[in-house]
């Protein structure tokens, strides 16, 4: 014997083929862990000579195992002829699932690590089942009855829920799942893409943004839970007093996150247009320079009404930027009121106007703000400390590490 201890087994099910916000978050945790006593595995679609956008990002990540896999096709929005064609091609997904238990026993692997798709937990939980490991669903909403049968039944077989804020875990136990299997792990980022120091400058002369000009920044998906209506309501406000303010909005539609508005967009320019703020507010579309679009930035806003957590606030803090918010869901868990940034309630479009208008005037305020969120950002809210909070879990679970 040399002493050493064995390691367990984790794989992660990552079933898009592009990442999204949950595969980032499962990227950073199977980066953190500690390899001394995990053995790290995903199981992601596409392989080495066809990779998929996800298999290319988990493929840069030292020390970790993939597992190529086919999910099958995702039926999300699909009119339900499409669905049966679509359905016919799970044959092939069964084996492949299949296989990935044989894989999954060969291995060792012990611990299944998933987010709450259809498409993660469902597998998920029935591989659980099939080789005796147990089943960690990663949840980045609140929890709700829209949840496919599925799914919901795969958390109720799970050995354990996490929810991505306190906001997120609150609501599954109000949903009735139990205290001992339900647990919070907040969210986390790289700040390494994220310097203070970009010069915003180039970008506000491409967007045609004076010099001088106040400006508020809005990065996420549009649809309307994440406020833009009211952000563009409060933002007439704030141009009342403030002539030379300016309002750029990030983002493309996301018809799929509220199919009852699919031309939300459309509501948005509209809405600007109606209030006079045609030449006031920016709309970029979808863009991947977000540090030096937050570089151009005075303040970031986002009133989104509850937000399970809010990745891009950390964004916003790690690029010194004071954010205005709502005072909703987890928000409060990342942005912290008088500190980081300035919160408001659901539907009071005066506080958060006035809440826009007092960063604005406050260079200073700004300045103390933006410090303080970025420090937090590089001490709470990394993936060493996410990564810690996720092992104490898996060590609850009575696995041989």
């Amino acid at each position: 014997m040399d002493g050493r201890v064995a390691r367990t087994g984790v794989l992660f099910v990552n079933s898009p083929d592009k990442p999204g916000a949950d595969t980032r978050i499962q990227a950073l945790i199977m980066s953190a862990l500690d390899r001394d006593r995990y053995d790290v595995h995903a199981a992601c679609p596409g392989r080495p000579d066809a990779p998929t956008a996800s298999f290319e990002m988990l493929s840069a990540i030292p020390g970790l195992s993939i597992r190529p896999t086919d999910f099958g096709p995702s039926l999300f929005g699909q009119p339900p002829g499409r669905k049966l064609l679509l359905a016919m091609g799970a044959v092939p997904a069964a084996a492949s699932l299949l296989g990935l238990a044989a894989y999954i026993r060969r291995k060792g692997i012990s611990i299944l690590h998933s987010s709450e798709r259809p498409r993660d937990a469902i597998p998920c939980a029935a591989l659980a089942r099939l080789t005796g490991a147990k089943s960690v669903i990663h949840v980045h909403v609140a929890w709700g009855r829209w949840l496919r049968p599925g799914v919901q039944r795969a958390l109720r077989r799970a050995d354990a829920v996490i929810g991505v804020s306190q906001s997120v875990a609150g609501s599954i136990l109000a949903a009735g799942y139990p205290p001992e299997r339900t647990h919070a792990v907040l969210n986390a980022i790289d700040a390494s893409p994220f310097d203070p120091a970009l010069d915003g400058s180039p970008v506000r002369e491409e967007l045609g943004l004076p010099p001088g000009a106040p400006v508020v920044v809005s990065i996420s998906r549009l649809f309307h839970w994440k406020g833009h209506t009211e952000l563009v309501r409060a933002f007439a406000e704030v141009r009342r007093e403030l002539p030379a303010a300016r309002l750029v909005i990030v983002g493309e539609q996301d018809s799929g996150a509220g199919p009852e508005r699919p031309n939300y967009l459309a509501e948005l320019k509209q809405l600007a247009s109606d209030l006079g703020l045609e030449k006031s507010i920016t709309f970029t579309g979808w863009r991947k320079d977000i540090p030096r679009v937050l570089a151009a930035a005075d303040v970031f806003a986002l009133p989104s009404y509850q937000e399970p957590f809010g990745l891009v606030f950390l964004e916003a803090m790690a690029m010194k930027k004071p954010v205005v918010a709502l005072d909703s869901g987890g928000t409060p868990e990342v942005v912290e009121h008088g500190r980081s940034g300035l919160l408001s309630q659901h539907r009071d479009l005066p506080a958060l106007a006035a809440n826009l208008l007092a960063l604005l005037r406050d260079p200073g305020l700004r300045v103390r703000m933006g410090e303080y969120g970025r420090q937090v950002v590089l001490t709470r809210f990394t993936p060493a400390r996410m990564a810690r909070d996720v092992e104490r879990i898996y060590a609850g679970l009575g696995t041989s590490c």
